[in-house]
């Protein structure tokens, strides 16, 4: 009972810090992180909720991965591959490498391998909490893409690591960097076939299913079954989510307005309720940390101020390299290209629940029952680095915003969005002209419909609609069938101009799905 008291009012608090944080102006992840800590520094408070560390991953990575997922497409992936390899992979190499170097100096007698499992722990940003708490700000799409795009592939890496590094430990074996390469690759490769597997499944399933309910239903399973079905398999379950989730979206039928507006609202609830356990957890689990840590408490914080600088460092050094890099190039859509772009990148390196999973999965000894080597200082310096690295920029983050000015590029973006709704506006018409001689719809009718198809550009562009625009809906239902046919016509054709553009390289995936969201609620209301 207070394991199940505890996740309600988990639950209970993400809904009402999103509020907060909307009045404050501050990432409610953020907020929820401190409500978890000050509920575990309660004197005298029991340990009401122990989750064993191999499930945190599989219960709460799947749901989140895919959703986030669900806001990009492969035509971003396919721009940015280079961009992914260089933050996901190369960064995260750099990170393990400087942060196993710093805490085989620090830490006595800590071994080679545990060194290089606590760098595999900090080494990559969080997709979930880069989304919580960057996606709230006004930062420019194009850098959240990149934020996005590192974090969905990264764990990925530092996963592979990490089972080797502590494997390695546990036996007394040598790390092997081309054993490394070759099981990454592989789990890589293993990951996309099944992700594809998978979706060629479920799209065979869904096109037998009629009830919307059902569908929407297998699509809050397929993450689960998915990341374990990778996992089984010996491939990486993130991976294999993210193109799931691509692949998915990919081929959307642009006529299932209905069901996609279901389906985002289901996503919508599901994503905070479980980004709200998840980083409730995040601050409880402090106080197991602090009470294993005892007198050495002092000197493991000195410890992990120094491994949390080196991590920091060597971010916004890469980015510095990165800049200077992509400033010399023609990509527009490249980033950083500015100073401050960079100094933005580096601050949004925000650890989440892939650095929390794996810190509490170290094993407690090795293969002979010795203790593992440093394995409380390790957790506590890999906690260290999550909470600076999340709660510092969480609340900093709107501030530097401004501050930098980034903020301006944000607004201009509206343009992208605007190039959609046109796009949409004419397909929408020229489909209108042809059905009405396909259809014979009178002439005095197909004006008014093409006068309201071409008043699409300020419906999709988010303006309220005026009493005559109602009242001309209204007159719309009463018409014949072919009329509502003709009208159908042109609305999938706008949508699936909108769905074409999503493809699109250079197109933002967000853009196109505001725009699609404001075409399948008229679809709806015209039905």
């Amino acid at each position: 009972m207070q394991i199940l008291l505890l996740v309600v009012g988990l639950m209970l608090a993400a809904v009402l810090l999103v509020g907060v944080g909307d009045r404050l102006r501050l990432p409610w992840p953020a907020l929820m992180v401190v409500i978890g800590v000050l509920v575990a520094l309660v004197p005298g408070l029991p340990d009401m909720f122990t989750l064993e560390p191999d499930l945190i991953l599989p219960l709460f990575l799947p749901p989140l991965l895919f959703a986030t997922a669900q806001r990009t497409s492969w035509a971003v992936f396919r721009a940015r591959w280079r961009s992914i390899a260089l933050l996901a992979v190369a960064l995260v190499v750099v990170t393990v490498a400087a942060v196993a170097g710093t805490a085989t100096l620090l830490i006595p007698g800590i071994a080679l391998t545990a060194a290089v499992a606590l760098g595999a722990m900090v080494a990559p940003p969080d997709p979930v909490a880069v989304e919580a708490v960057a996606g709230t700000v006004r930062i420019p799409r194009r850098l959240l893409s990149v934020l996005q795009s590192e974090g969905l592939f990264n764990d990925a890496t530092a996963l592979v690591v990490f089972q080797a590094a502590v494997l390695a430990t546990v036996s007394r074996d040598e790390l092997s960097p081309a054993g490394l390469g070759l099981r990454f690759v592989a789990g890589a490769l293993g990951a996309v076939l099944i992700g594809l597997a998978v979706a060629w499944l479920a799209q065979s399933v869904l096109a037998r299913l009629t009830d919307t309910t059902g569908r929407s239903a297998l699509t809050l399973v397929l993450p689960f079954a998915t990341y374990l079905a990778a996992d089984e398999l010996g491939a990486s379950g993130v991976i294999a989510v993210v193109v799931l989730a691509l692949q998915l979206r990919r081929n959307a039928d642009a006529d299932e307005a209905a069901e996609r507006l279901t389906q985002t609202s289901i996503w919508n609830v599901v994503e905070l309720l479980v980004t709200g356990i998840a980083f409730g957890l995040i601050g409880l689990d402090l106080r197991q940390v602090l009470i294993d840590a005892g007198d050495d408490l002092p000197r493991m914080l000195g410890h992990a101020v120094v491994v949390c600088a080196v991590v920091i460092v060597v971010r916004a050094a890469w980015m510095t390299m990165a800049w200077r890099v992509v400033r010399r190039g023609s990509d527009s859509s490249a980033a950083p290209r500015t100073g401050r772009e960079a100094v933005l990148l580096t601050w949004c390196g925000m650890r989440g629940l892939a650095t929390l999973a794996l810190a509490l999965s170290l094993p407690l000894t090795t293969a002979d029952g010795t203790p593992f080597p440093g394995r409380t200082e390790i957790v506590l310096i890999a906690v260290s680095v999550l909470f600076t690295t999340l709660l510092i920029p969480g609340f900093t983050l709107p501030l530097l915003v401004r501050a930098l000015g980034v903020d301006a590029e944000a607004d201009a973006e509206k343009q992208a969005e605007k190039m959609i709704v046109l796009r949409a506006r004419r397909a929408a018409v020229a489909t209108m002209e042809f059905e009405q001689q396909v259809q014979g719809v009178p002439d005095d009718v197909a004006t008014g419909m093409r006068e309201r198809m071409k008043r699409l550009e300020g419906v999709l562009s988010g303006e309220p609609a005026s009493e005559d625009d109602r009242q001309r809906l209204a007159t719309l239902r009463r018409t014949r069938e072919r009329v509502n046919t003709a009208q159908a016509a042109a609305l999938s054709a706008a949508r699936a101009e909108v769905l074409a553009a999503r493809r699109e390289p250079g197109v933002d995936p967000q853009a196109v799905d505001r725009v699609l969201r404001r075409l399948d609620l008229r679809t709806v209301l015209l039905d």
